[in-house]
């Protein structure tokens, strides 16, 4: 497999208007954009940055919810931090960005906008900002963030309750059973793994979920189970 080109200079153009910031590290940037998949060997690609980037994230946006919300709970601010630094988040922002026209991808990754390649373009949000935060620094990388998570904070969805409480109220009083979850695989690198959990209520079809954390699957399980159900409503339609 040849390495791939860089980005042009005329979509890092672009891309650094739709940013907000000029890179002095271009090749920073270019990296946030690759996957592994269209490189040759390990390296140069955004895995690295991901790792970064998820922190920058949850820092920010954990603090904009500690000053925006001044009365709510520890538990209320976690359950909307979860919502806001999750991959289907990060992916609403990268399509809101259309980033899928900069990602650089191998053959064997394919529709990048599909609903298959989520954690693509999630990641690649996660990335972008790490990159942004080691070229112009936390104000910087806070200053992008906040222009398109601000207005996810202020979502009613944003404050949902816990789904696995929610699912476990409802199948107590419906079915007077306790909702049980199963690990049913995990995948991915040490750093970024990928579990695949299933929640399972007596008297209806089980419900699958896939996140970077066993507990965060299981919310992902839960939450499908109760908007299949009808007990909460669909926030969007998902992705085909």
């Amino acid at each position: 497999m040849m390495k791939p080109k860089p980005l042009s200079p005329e979509d890092l153009g672009a891309l650094e208007k739709l940013i907000g910031h000029s890179f002095t590290d271009k090749d920073r940037l270019d990296r946030a954009l690759t996957h592994a998949s269209a490189l040759p060997s390990r390296g140069g690609n955004y895995e690295r940055l991901e790792f970064l980037g998820d922190r920058v994230l949850g820092l920010c946006v954990a603090e904009h919810l500690f000053t925006t919300f001044k009365e709510a709970k520890e538990g209320e601010l976690s359950v909307r931090l979860n919502q806001l630094v999750s991959a289907a988040t990060c992916a609403a922002v990268a399509d809101e960005m259309e980033l899928h026209r900069f990602i650089r991808t191998g053959t064997d990754v394919k529709k990048i906008t599909s609903k298959r390649m989520l954690n693509v373009r999630a990641d690649v949000v996660e990335s972008l900002i790490a990159a942004i935060y080691l070229d112009g620094g936390l104000e910087v990388a806070r200053k992008f963030i906040l222009k398109f998570w601000e207005s996810r904070v202020q979502q009613p969805d944003s404050g949902r309750r816990d789904a696995k409480t929610q699912l476990q109220e409802w199948s107590h009083a419906k079915f007077a059973a306790t909702p049980t979850y199963r690990v049913d695989g995990r995948s991915g690198p040490d750093h970024d793994p990928r579990f695949t959990v299933t929640v399972e209520v007596p008297g209806i079809a089980p419900q699958q979920g896939v996140e970077r954390s066993k507990r965060a699957a299981e919310q992902v399980a839960a939450t499908r189970m109760l908007e299949r159900e009808g007990v909460w409503p669909k926030l969007s339609a998902e992705e085909e």
